[in-house]
C-alpha cells in the first residue's frame, strides 16, 4: 500500500469548504470520488486542515494510500483529467507510511484580500473582499503585529464541535503583516495553526481597528486566557487564501 502526498490548489467559491458533508459539494469529497475511481475501491484523503466554505487554496497538501501502481506523473494527469476545472493537482509524491499533513504541518501560511479601490472589476468579485470605504491602513498595520507571538485565540475562533474535546487555543503567530500591492491591501499570517475562522476573524477586527472602531488595548484584551468577547466581525470567505503548509526537513525529503 502507497501513501501518495499531493498538493492541490482549488477556487472554493462554488464548495462547502474542505470536509465532507451530507449532500453538499466539498473539495475533499470530489477528491475522494476521483481517486475511488482511480482506485477501483473506496480511497479516504486527509487534509492539512479545514478550510472554510468560499475559501481558496493555492496549495493546499493532502495524503491518501493507493494500491495502483501507476506512476506519479500518471497519477497527476489522471486525476486532473476527471477532476473539475476548478481544483488542480499541481504535485504528487511518494510520502512516508506514516506521514500526514495535518499532524506533521510545522506551519500554514493564508492570506486576505482587500480590493480598495472605488469600483470592483467583474473578475475579482470571487478572489476579494471589496472594501472602497475609509481604513487608516497605519493603524491597521500596527495592531496586526500586536498578534505576533503565543497566544490564547479563543476570542478569534467560532464555535467548532471539536471544543467539547477541551483541546487548547493557543497558537503561535511567527508574522502577521499587510503589505500594499498597488489597489489591494494584502494580509498575510504564518503561523503554527488555525482555528475555525481564525483569520476571517482576525480580519473583521482588524478592520474595526482602520475604521477607528478599536485600539492596541481592545486588541490586547482579545488574546487575554479566558476573554470572553464573542469572535468577530467575520470578513467574508471570498478574500481568504490557503498560500502554503510547511513541514519538517525529514518529512520534506520523504
Amino acid at each position: 500500500m502507497r501513501r501518495i502526498r499531493i498538493t492541490v490548489s482549488y477556487d472554493g467559491t462554488d464548495y462547502h469548504g474542505w470536509q465532507v458533508q451530507p449532500g453538499v459539494a466539498t473539495i475533499q469529497r470530489v477528491l475522494e470520488d476521483v481517486l475511488s475511481e482511480i482506485e477501483g475501491d473506496v480511497v479516504h484523503v486527509d487534509g492539512s486542515g479545514r478550510t472554510d466554505a468560499g475559501v481558496h487554496a493555492l496549495a493546499q497538501v493532502a495524503a491518501f494510500r493507493l494500491t495502483n501502481p501507476i506512476p506519479l506523473p500518471n497519477l497527476k494527469k489522471a486525476m486532473n483529467r476527471l477532476l473539475p476545472r476548478d481544483i488542480r493537482v499541481l504535485e504528487t509524491a511518494e510520502a512516508h507510511e506514516s506521514f500526514h499533513p495535518r499532524y506533521d504541518a510545522i506551519a500554514k501560511t493564508y492570506e486576505y484580500r482587500l480590493l480598495r479601490a472605488e469600483i470592483c472589476p467583474p473578475f475579482d468579485r470571487r478572489y476579494v473582499y471589496h472594501y472602497p470605504y475609509p481604513l487608516d491602513e497605519a493603524r491597521m498595520i500596527e495592531a496586526a503585529r500586536l498578534l505576533e507571538g503565543e497566544h490564547d485565540f479563543s476570542a478569534f475562533a467560532a464555535a467548532d464541535p471539536v471544543d467539547n474535546l477541551g483541546r487548547s487555543k493557543v497558537r503561535r503567530i511567527f508574522s502577521s503583516g499587510f503589505t500594499r500591492e498597488e489597489d489591494r491591501l494584502i494580509y498575510r499570517v504564518r503561523g503554527s495553526g488555525f482555528l475555525k475562522h481564525m483569520v476571517r476573524n482576525i480580519v473583521g477586527v482588524l478592520l474595526e481597528a482602520g475604521k477607528g472602531n478599536l485600539g492596541p488595548a481592545g486588541i490586547a484584551v482579545r488574546l487575554n486566557p479566558g476573554c470572553k468577547i464573542p469572535a468577530g466581525p467575520s470578513a467574508p470567505a471570498r478574500g481568504l487564501f490557503l498560500v502554503s503548509v510547511e513541514y519538517g526537513e525529514q518529512v520534506a525529503r520523504v
